[in-house]
Formats: C-alpha cells, sequence, structure tokens
C-alpha cells in the first residue's frame, strides 16, 4: 500500500486513486524519467507526493498533464511558451483568445523557419546541380562555401548569423554561380 505524505494528502484525496512510481508514468507516456524529473525541477509537473519509501507517486491528474506537456513539445511549442499553455489550460475561467494569440504567433514562427529552410533547399538544390560530382577539382559548393566565409565580419562569430541571413546571402550567391 502507498502512503502519501502529509503535504500531498488533500490533493491525492481529490485525485483517483490510480498511483505510479514514475517508471510506470514513463511507460505510460513514453517521457524518459529524466525528461520527468526536468519537467519537475522547472515547474511543468507539480512535485509529485512520496511514499514512506521516499518513491515520487504520480496520479491521473500528474499524467493528464504529462501528456499535455508532451503533446505541446511535440508541436514544438518552447519551455516557456508551454509553461504558459499550461497556465491556460488550468485557468478555467480563460479566454481562448489568449490560447489562441498564443498559437498564432507560434505558428508565425513556423512559417518563417519554412521560409528560411525553402530558401536554403533551393540554394542547395541549384548547387548540386552545378557541381559535375567528377574526378575535378573545381567544385561550385566549396567554392560557395568559401566565399561565405570571406564575407562575414570578423568581429561577428559564424554562430550568430541566422539562417535566413545565411539562407539570402546563398540565394545572391547563386547569381554568380549561374
Amino acid at each position: 500500500m502507498v502512503v502519501i505524505t502529509q503535504n500531498r494528502r488533500q490533493r491525492a484525496a481529490l485525485e483517483p486513486m490510480a498511483v505510479m512510481n514514475i517508471g510506470a508514468l514513463a511507460r505510460r507516456t513514453g517521457v524518459p524519467a529524466k525528461t520527468i524529473r526536468y519537467y519537475e525541477s522547472i515547474g511543468l509537473l507539480d512535485r509529485p507526493a512520496r511514499s514512506d519509501g521516499n518513491y515520487r507517486v504520480y496520479g491521473e491528474r500528474d499524467l493528464a498533464t504529462l501528456r499535455f506537456v508532451q503533446r505541446a513539445r511535440g508541436l514544438g511549442f518552447a519551455i516557456k511558451e508551454v509553461a504558459n499553455l499550461l497556465a491556460l489550460w488550468r485557468d478555467r475561467r480563460r479566454s481562448s483568445a489568449d490560447v489562441r494569440a498564443l498559437a498564432a504567433a507560434h505558428l508565425a514562427e513556423i512559417e518563417g523557419k519554412l521560409e528560411e529552410l525553402r530558401a536554403i533547399r533551393a540554394t542547395l538544390r541549384h548547387l548540386v546541380e552545378c557541381c559535375h560530382g567528377d574526378g575535378r577539382p573545381d567544385c561550385p559548393i566549396i567554392d560557395d562555401l568559401e566565399t561565405a566565409t570571406r564575407d562575414i565580419p570578423a568581429q561577428r562569430p559564424a554562430a550568430k548569423r541566422t539562417a535566413s541571413s545565411a539562407a539570402r546571402k546563398s540565394a545572391r550567391d547563386l547569381s554568380r554561380i549561374s
């Protein structure tokens, strides 16, 4: 029998008595135990009740919350956005306009990333088509990569460049290769 410590007794009394340890919760959701502990540490999941043996004890509410987090993460929402969505989910007086605004902003980010990826794909496709792929040393792909590294200012590390700026520059460079 699992005995739940005092700090969580009231909540546990309100939940169905289906209790599980972290391994069972991980199996039911497909979320690794390490990730579950991380979500607890950052506040996405409530700290679980503890058994007399000090094992974490989870109920159906924890399972539902973890599935909510998992689905939101699967849709690409950042941790902070998931926290905001959780707060809205728990607030029964929420406005659906708030939820929609959060989702619309995320969708706009995804649309921007897709546009960047399309530009990168077009550049790479063109470079691959221009490369002979034979024994010759000349290669438009290498030439493009070499040209791009010369144009980066010395005081600005390459890691700071965004994918969109790289895609725009590669698109401009296409005209020089053609």
